[in-house]
């Protein structure tokens, strides 16, 4: 359910290294966030080319449910974000590891996303 390949964040966001674009990483949402959500129905992403500081709040999603805020789990440039989410937001519900991602960061510091939680560490999180 949680991919081992991927970091996580306490915010229940993933980061997955390398990303499409070069020197990026792509970022979304966890199984565990987008169930808590409930049906996502508007997915609001930072702009390309806009910064982005790691914790800080920049993005929403919109479920039937409520609004969330979406942190970015590192600090940079936004390269790329998933155009698809415009028409079709519920692919964040129905795939949140493909399809569903959010977008693309090039983050200031290479290394800052080996130091978010591995899959084990964030699972121990949900069940604490």
């Amino acid at each position: 359910m949680y991919p081992d390949n991927l970091k996580y964040t306490r915010e229940h966001e993933w980061v997955q290294s390398p990303g499409e674009a070069e020197g990026s990483v792509r970022i979304g949402i966890t199984h565990y966030a987008q169930d808590a959500l409930g049906d996502i129905v508007y997915v609001s992403l930072p702009e390309v080319g806009e910064s982005v500081s790691a914790g800080a709040t920049c993005g929403e999603l919109e479920s039937t449910k409520s609004v969330s805020d979406i942190f970015a789990p590192v600090s940079g440039e936004v390269v790329s974000v998933n155009e698809s989410l415009t028409n079709t937001p519920e692919l964040v519900n129905s795939d949140p590891y493909g399809g569903g991602w959010l977008f693309e960061v090039v983050p200031g510091d290479a290394g800052e996303a080996d130091g978010l939680m591995d899959a084990a560490s964030y699972q121990a999180t949900l069940e604490a």
